[in-house]
């Protein structure tokens, strides 16, 4: 068998929406930058927006190991692909990417690739068949949960609302507080948790899409979260009780922008990842507006809102006295098309009281000095937009995360104003006031604190710095796994003859698992011999403990080191004793791969026997 230089190669999956793909993409530059190849499965309805829109194929044409790898969503072209409409785009992603990636693990997918075979796969938090489709194939799977950790959290908590009765809830009293989220006790209510909370029907299907992704979250090699330690600590530390690995590379934004500047040595141009086209104009201007005298609105790329929110919207920033800069998309209100999105009243009085615009650049108009509120719905990557640039908010949340966002935006964070549940002029008017007069001092200094926490953490010595370096570094430990593996493998060839075909990773995991569970059971029968039962018993406790791979192994499944014994010597005498030793070499890796993190003085003994 011939040796291989094989380089990290990670697959990329993404929820097909704008936020999720716009992280997961900063997600993959950065690895890219790292030096690990990756495949990116995008939509062909994206990926069309994206390439119309966007340079991205230019920006990645500098990493050769890169690639884009397109398939179908399922949905007609005309179909609105908006929040009302999530279900049909998420089963219908579903339907089609989970064949996809069966493929892409076993044989390299449509357009087979060999060389690269999968060291593991990033995945959207959603995903839960990811996970059973890697592990089929011996694949660790890293999922990239593009949510709030709080509203995480809710979720990994969700059994325990049941449990207590909290969840699902009856009646109209939204204030109600709920308990049995442990960190949250003291502030959150009904009102707060997850939208699809108030169907109170536990059969609902997006109540049955979260409860499975609760169920899978713990089970994966680790979870990344797009947040830093100084903001959710509290949270992050309840969700290491059940999830232990995590990696806080958070805000992603502001980590991309800062890798590459010092890649560049100096500002890196504006990269946008967006479905829409930016309007630049919006930029000259806010140029020409005073320090901090524009609310900048702007409810996100899914929402639908109707004609009567849009107008009371209009009046009370209006009559707020405030200047805005309002982006209103195409699709943004129920039962309008094209121009007619934006009612005359808007567009008559907009060059009077502000800027309404079809998209803009977000993170440019945040960090603009003329900017000093932001009207949002709330979403994650807004909320973090909003925090490193230090821009106070006002919040209108909407669904999934926005309503938990909220609440810590206004209660724990101290950075903002919730206004959820309502729309009415009077209210919005208030709150705007507010947010840029009456409470201005007290926002602007919390929110000035926060972006300094929020680009600490991305700088040198940052924690989500660490946690990035920590994320390349388990991804390139894994692949060593791969690579040690194939040598194994080759002395093993030279001593028996047989040829691999390793050119399916599948089928290298499937060798590896079988051979490995052999090689095993005969070390550890070399290790009870030198060392004593002790050491045997040991080291199954620690593979029990911590890996489900070993049940994978053929042969042993629930043995006890007795048993374990008997099998590994039945194995030693039906080998001459020169070809022990390759697979004394491969048992011991295999015991490694399954044991990580394992005792460095057991490492020591098994390697000595």
């Amino acid at each position: 068998m011939e040796e291989k230089t094989i380089q990290p190669h990670v697959i990329i999956i993404p929820l097909p929406l704008q936020g999720p793909v716009n992280c997961m993409l900063k997600l993959a530059e950065l690895l890219s930058l790292a030096g690990i190849n990756v495949t990116f499965l995008n939509t062909d309805h994206v990926h069309r927006r994206l390439l119309r829109h966007t340079h991205i194929h230019s920006r990645f044409a500098r990493f050769p190991s890169f690639r884009f790898q397109t398939v179908s969503d399922g949905l007609p072209e005309d179909h609105p692909r908006t929040a009302d409409r999530f279900l049909d785009m998420f089963d219908a992603f579903v339907a089609v990417t989970k064949p996809l990636l069966r493929d892409m693990l076993t044989s390299g997918g449509p357009s087979s690739d060999t060389e690269r075979p999968v060291t593991c796969v990033i995945a959207d938090g959603i995903f839960d068949f990811v996970l059973d489709t890697a592990k089929e194939n011996g694949i660790p799977v890293i999922y990239f949960d593009t949510l709030s950790p709080c509203c995480i959290w809710i979720y990994l908590c969700l059994p325990k609302l049941i449990e207590a009765g909290e969840f699902p809830f009856k009646g109209n009293n939204l204030d109600t507080p709920i308990k049995s989220v442990p960190g949250m006790e003291g502030f959150l209510r009904r009102r707060d948790l997850p939208a699809f909370c108030r169907s109170g029907d536990i059969s609902d299907t997006q109540i049955q899409i979260s409860l499975s992704e609760t169920r899978q979250l713990p089970k994966a090699h680790g979870i990344i979260l797009n947040t830093f330690q100084d903001l959710e600590e509290p949270t992050l530390s309840h969700i290491r009780s059940l999830c232990p690995n995590l990696y806080s590379i958070g805000p992603i934004h502001n980590l991309h922008k800062t890798n590459l500047a010092e890649e560049t040595s100096s500002s890196p141009p504006a990269s946008s990842n967006s479905f829409w086209e930016e309007d630049r104009d919006c930029m000259t201007w806010l140029d020409a507006q005073p320090l901090r005298s524009v609310v900048y609105v702007s409810f996100g790329s899914l929402l639908v809102t109707t004609r009567d929110d849009l107008m009371e919207f209009w009046h009370g920033l209006v009559n707020s006295g405030k200047k805005f800069l309002w982006v209103i998309r195409t699709n943004a209100v129920a039962g309008e098309d094209g121009d007619r999105q934006i009612p005359a009243e808007l567009s008559e009085g907009k060059k009077e009281s502000g800027y309404i615009t079809r998209w803009a650049p977000q993170e440019e108009v945040l960090a603009h000095p003329a900017v000093g509120g932001f009207l949002t719905h709330s979403g994650w990557n807004s909320t973090l937009e909003s925090i490193v640039a230090g821009v106070p908010m006002i919040c209108w949340p909407a669904g999934v995360d926005q309503q938990v966002n909220s609440r810590f935006v206004s209660e724990v964070w101290k950075v903002g104003l919730d206004m959820k549940d309502t729309c009415d002029r009077v209210v919005i008017e208030n709150m705007v006031n507010n947010l840029m007069e009456v409470r201005r001092d007290e926002l602007v200094s919390s929110a000035d604190e926060m972006a300094k926490l929020a680009k600490k953490s991305v700088s040198e010595g940052g924690s989500s710095l660490r946690d990035f370096n920590r994320l390349i570094q388990d991804i390139k430990f894994m692949n060593v796994l791969i690579a040690e593996a194939f040598a194994i493998f080759s002395l093993l060839d030279r001593y028996f003859g047989f040829d691999f075909f390793f050119d399916q990773v599948a089928v290298f995991w499937l060798y590896y698992y079988y051979f490995g569970s052999i090689a095993a059971s005969i070390t550890l029968c070399c290790i009870t011999d030198t060392l004593g039962l002790t050491a045997s018993v040991i080291a199954l406790q620690i593979i029990g403990s911590r890996s489900i791979h070993w049940k994978n192994g053929i042969g042993i499944q629930k043995m006890d080191p007795s048993t374990v014994y008997v099998y590994g010597s039945t194995m030693l005498s039906e080998y001459e004793e020169e070809v022990v030793f390759p697979f004394v070499i491969l048992g011991t890796h295999f015991l490694l791969h399954l044991s990580q993190p394992i005792s460095a003085s057991f490492i020591f003994e098994a390697l000595l026997f």
